[in-house]
């Protein structure tokens, strides 16, 4: 089967991400999707193992094999935890909504550490934007502060959501470049700085509930495997007693 197959045949989970999904989105914006697909479970007895991520088909699409993605969801990485959390679900299965079911145990305070490295990253590069050019670019600024808020927003509330809100225009001026820098710099270092203040009071766990994951996880794989045909099914012909005069 082709990675593409899988996605095509195996997503449980489907949505829009990107601006559509914040809520910033313009006339000119791109649609991004993101997905998750469940590879069968008869597929991890071959030696080549199913893709952990497919690009595809079509573009601006990206899904991950579910345990992949659980994975990095654990970790706390923001773009795993906003997929998780999109507004604009175009498909989801049973599979799929057991997921999302569980998307409270992938949270806990750890997404201050994993937002907030995202965000310094982002930040250096827009510093280096300014040393280069005199200006950053103005997208990423917006979608700077825009994580920035999300961080400080779920730590306060134990809640993520990604839409945002009343603050769609503020940031759409600073996408079109309206904002000063020093501002957005001085606004960035505010939003980090109320972020730090709501780690100390937050309501999240301090780790995610990974034991509840792989629960799922183990659930899901193992009914995927009880749908499958047995491997001696499946082997060719004198597979599973070896060759003549050879040694087992």
């Amino acid at each position: 089967m082709q990675p593409q197959d899988l996605v095509r045949a195996h997503t449980v989970y489907a949505c829009v991400m990107g601006s559509r999904a914040f809520g910033l989105a313009t006339d000119a914006s791109d649609t991004d999707r993101r997905g998750v697909f469940l590879a069968p479970t008869a597929l991890y007895w071959r030696f080549e193992k199913p893709p952990t991520h497919v690009e595809g088909p079509g573009e601006e699409r990206f899904s991950w094999e579910l345990e992949r993605f659980c994975e990095l969801a654990l970790r706390g990485n923001p773009n795993i935890l906003e997929c998780l959390h999109s507004p604009l679900v175009e498909h989801v299965d049973d599979t799929g909504r057991e997921l999302l079911s569980l998307r409270g145990a992938f949270l806990s305070r750890r997404v201050h550490d994993t937002f907030g490295r995202y965000a310094l990253g982002q930040r250096r590069k827009l510093d280096a934007d300014v040393r280069t050019t005199g200006a950053p670019r103005w997208k990423h600024a917006m979608h700077l502060l825009r994580l920035l808020m999300s961080a400080r927003d779920l730590l306060r509330s134990g809640e993520l959501r990604i839409d945002v809100g009343e603050q769609r225009e503020p940031l759409l001026a600073v996408k079109r470049g309206e904002v000063p820098w020093a501002r957005v710099e001085a606004w960035t270092v505010r939003l980090a700085a109320e972020a730090e203040e709501a780690l100390r009071g937050s309501p999240l766990p301090p780790e995610p509930d990974q034991a509840r994951v792989a629960g799922f996880l183990h659930r899901v794989r193992r009914d995927s495997a009880l749908r499958s045909p047995s491997p001696a099914a499946v082997a060719p012909t004198g597979a599973g007693d070896g060759e003549p005069g050879q040694a087992l």
